[in-house]
């Protein structure tokens, strides 16, 4: 029987994607210890003794610990971050990086004490702001501090084109940059279905036509839903990225990462192309873009700095 790995990995947040990630992990064995941590007295316990009670049926050997307590994360190897309250109508963005700012802030603290060689990934939103946000506040190399949302953005993409071609969703590859919002950057060019130019199978407009919905992706499942959003996609994402890191995959994924100097940009977390690995980003994998995409950089950059500003006003940086 495998044993699994002595390792410790952290969720921050029992609402639904939260618990989801806690699930994936505990049963990919990514760990042999994951703590689910919540304000709401009860609720991580009650769903780490569901999960627990799953393990004989599904075969798994990863113990879930629900808890109130951080002392309960400390020397954590991955945390990921979901807490945060999603946007409600009659609430502005201020009011959203407020709210969810606060919530960082104090998570990223006991990170810091307790678990200071962690990798964090962040998936609370206004994503790329938050992940700045943490990364300030624990003070961890940039490698350390990560976001996920670009394979959220390319796995959508690649499933809009799977339904367009026709093809197996496990054959298609796509790529998706920027900021995770209206203004991210799909990439038309570099999505692929076996090797073969997604293009070339289904023609550009069509292509444009999927970026476009992939861009809109969270919104139209909001609009579906009618109340809460997306966390079947959102959990999968973060746990492939702890995955890549806790087994030194190496594996090329669009995540959030700090920039110096690449595609022209210096200070800045945006979603790019990254080896993960035990270190965390291993390395930022630059790729041509065209001058379309250049500009869309370019105004995705100034969504992302906008956000930076707000939050400075706001003294949570």
């Amino acid at each position: 029987m495998q044993t699994v790995p002595q390792r410790k990995l952290t969720v921050v947040g029992a609402g639904y994607v939260g618990s989801t990630c806690a699930q994936l992990a505990a049963m990919k064995e990514l760990a042999a210890e994951v703590v689910l941590i919540d304000v709401l007295e009860g609720r991580p316990q009650g769903i780490a003794l569901d999960l627990c009670q799953s393990a004989a049926v599904e075969g798994f050997g990863a113990r879930v610990v629900g808890t109130n307590d951080p002392a309960d994360t400390a020397g954590s190897d991955v945390v990921i971050m979901t807490a945060g309250r999603p946007r409600k109508p009659g609430m502005s963005r201020s009011d959203l990086l407020e709210v969810n700012g606060a919530i960082v802030r104090e998570v990223a603290t006991y990170v810091r004490n307790l678990s200071p060689e962690a990798i964090v990934i962040v998936v609370t939103n206004p994503l790329d702001t938050m992940v700045s946000l943490m990364r300030h506040h624990t003070g961890f190399p940039a490698r350390r501090v990560i976001g996920m949302a670009g394979v959220l953005d390319s796995s959508r993409f690649s499933w809009f084109i799977a339904e367009a071609t026709g093809a197996s969703v496990q054959d298609v590859d796509a790529m998706v940059m920027g900021a995770h919002g209206d203004s991210m950057v799909p990439l038309p060019q570099y999505c692929t279905v076996n090797g073969v130019r997604a293009g070339d199978l289904v023609g550009d407009d069509a292509m444009h036509a999927m970026a476009d919905r992939t861009r809109k992706g969270g919104a139209e499942i909001v609009g579906l839903l009618k109340t809460g959003s997306a966390w079947y996609a959102p959990a999968s994402s973060a746990v492939a990225m702890a995955a890549s890191i806790l087994n030194n995959q190496q594996r090329l994924l669009p995540c959030a990462c700090l920039l110096n100097g690449q595609f022209g940009f210096e200070g800045l977390y945006m979603g790019v192309p990254a080896v993960l690995g035990e270190n965390g980003v291993e390395r930022i994998v630059e790729v041509p873009l065209s001058a379309e995409a250049r500009a869309q950089m370019q105004q995705t950059a100034g969504a992302i700095l906008n956000d930076l500003e707000a939050l400075r006003d706001l003294d949570l940086m």
